[in-house]
């Protein structure tokens, strides 16, 4: 037991970001800034109501991998509807997002092929990356020179470029149209990761869609089900010669259990929310621009506005004054954030009614000018 401790404390000592801000548990009247439910879906009576229904039909889980018995109608209706809502022609659904990454990845890569990364991308396309056994590469955020000498010196025959749409932490939009040209003149795939963009981008259709590279096939779109969604789980999405090799080579597919039905069924229905009611993204904006003029910082492209702080311990300090007083802001310190800047993160929601956005953030730019 000795040594075990001993064992863990040495990889903790060089990981774990200490004195962190307490779990937070919503009390009643909180105010949310840090969750990623941002069109207030997750608790809409509707999607609550397929949820409920899909556990009556189908059950708690889905019993076995998709390949074996574990997909069900739901998870081909969930599918049929992402596609009308991005206008991709097919869909495949995972257990969760980081799986969509981990298996669009480690299907497309492999020792004769480049992974380039933007180097803001999220921890599960650096995983997936990894373990596809390609030649992996990061490039600086969001140069798209940096990425053109990548492609250009490459001595791989193949090559994936993979970005997100909307990042998450810092909460600004790639160049899709310039990356998907790019990627042409390379002959390269480009693996856009749309989990902070669809249902808020493009009036709800995602920002690929919004870019019109819907279809088209060097593109591929993975999205999570667990955001604007308010749902679980990942997809994803492009041409069905795409969804035939996932299929058969996915590990996460072809081993992980299949998305339980009743996120797959509130998925479903959030999806038939978002096509009808492009006025849930105007929300959002409206809501995102309210919290970015109160803390006098410059508007984001996506739901997510970011506060650089000067420390770690003043982001904490900071993040759980605001939680004590009914403010939740989500905490972002090094080693989890991409540029080694310490942040509080405010997100946007449709459900948030302006007047509270706006005294929220009041309050939080009043701490970051206290503490400052």
């Amino acid at each position: 037991m000795a040594a075990m401790q001993q064992w863990l404390m040495t990889i903790r000592r060089g990981r774990v970001r200490r004195g962190g801000v307490r779990s937070a548990v919503i009390r009643s009247g909180a105010v949310d800034l840090a969750s990623n439910d941002y069109l207030g879906l997750s608790t809409d009576p509707t999607v609550k109501a397929a949820a409920i229904a899909a556990v009556s039909e189908y059950g708690s889980g889905a019993r076995a991998s998709r390949v074996v018995t574990g997909t069900h109608r739901v998870h081909l209706e969930l599918e049929d509807e992402l596609c009308r809502l991005t206008g991709q022609p097919t869909a495949l659904a995972f257990a969760s997002g980081y799986a969509a990454n981990m298996a669009i990845l480690t299907a497309l890569g492999g020792p004769t092929a480049l992974v380039a990364l933007d180097e803001h991308a999220h921890a599960s396309l650096y995983d997936g990356a990894r373990l596809s056994r390609s030649h992996v590469k990061t490039w600086a955020h969001g140069d798209l020179d940096a990425l053109e000498r990548l492609l250009r010196e490459r001595r791989q025959a193949r090559a994936v470029i993979v970005v997100e749409s909307i990042y998450s932490v810092l909460g600004d939009a790639a160049d899709l149209v310039g990356l998907a040209a790019l990627a042409a003149k390379h002959d390269a795939l480009l693996v856009v990761d749309e989990a902070h963009g669809l249902g808020v981008a493009g009036q709800g259709c995602g920002a690929v869609r919004a870019a019109s590279l819907a279809g088209v096939e060097h593109v591929v779109m993975t999205a999570s089900l667990s955001k604007a969604l308010g749902a679980q789980g990942g997809v994803v999405l492009g041409s069905p010669l795409l969804r035939e090799h996932l299929v058969s080579t996915a590990r996460t597919f072809l081993y992980d259990t299949a998305l339980a039905p009743a996120p797959a069924a509130a998925a479903r229905q959030a999806a038939r929310i978002i096509g009808s009611r492009p006025d849930l993204a105007d929300a959002v904006e409206l809501v995102a621009g309210v919290i970015a003029r109160a803390c006098g910082i410059a508007r984001t492209a996506g739901p997510v506005q970011s506060i650089p702080v000067s420390s770690s311990a003043q982001a904490q300090r900071i993040a759980q004054d605001l939680a004590d007083a009914g403010i939740l802001v989500g905490c972002f310190r090094p080693p989890s954030v991409p540029d080694g800047v310490p942040r509080l993160r405010l997100t946007a929601r449709a459900d948030l009614p302006l007047e509270i956005a706006h005294d929220a953030a009041t309050r939080v730019a009043a701490l970051v000018a206290q503490t400052a």
